[in-house]
């Protein structure tokens, strides 16, 4: 199932060419209005998802980075070791492992994740995020669908 590896590279292409375009085209806590609920936010996380660890001192970079790095092991051998009818699971694997592995690159080449993308609600804001980021949760959440049986009817009926 390494065929699905064309999917983290485009994942990790995307991340990396957004990320890129946003530090040279804004100014960091430059924000831009795209529609009423969307901007273009730069801000550099220096924690996990939603901060998670940001103020810790720096740490948490090393930290973050080995975990990620372990963790994008571990996706690619499972990748690997995957059934032909595991679509589904490929797919979202794939996902998570460019993801990670873009989230990764900034930890190492910066200390920090570029994020940008940030949703709001009049005043409330989502924590702001990447592309990186969004392939990881949409991953997961195809990983949950897969785990809950979406797909499975296709794989019994190919038996």
């Amino acid at each position: 199932m390494l065929k699905w590896l064309w999917l983290s590279a485009i994942t990790l292409i995307l991340d990396q060419w957004s990320k890129i375009a946003i530090d040279s085209s804004m100014k960091l806590y430059e924000s831009i209005a795209i529609i009423p609920f969307f901007n273009l936010t730069y801000v550099h996380n220096l924690g996990a998802a939603f901060s998670f660890l940001s103020d810790a001192g720096g740490w948490q970079r090393w930290f973050f980075a080995i975990m990620a790095s372990i963790i994008s092991v571990i996706l690619a051998v499972w990748l690997y070791r995957l059934k032909k009818h595991e679509t589904l699971l490929a797919v979202a694997l794939a996902l998570v492992l460019g993801g990670a592995i873009g989230n990764l690159i900034d930890r190492l080449a910066y200390g920090y994740v570029i994020d940008f993308l940030d949703v709001y609600y009049q005043d409330w804001h989502w924590p702001a995020f990447n592309i990186a980021d969004s392939a990881i949760s949409i991953g997961v959440f195809l990983m949950l669908l897969e785990n809950f049986g979406v797909g499975k009817k296709s794989e019994e009926n190919s038996n």
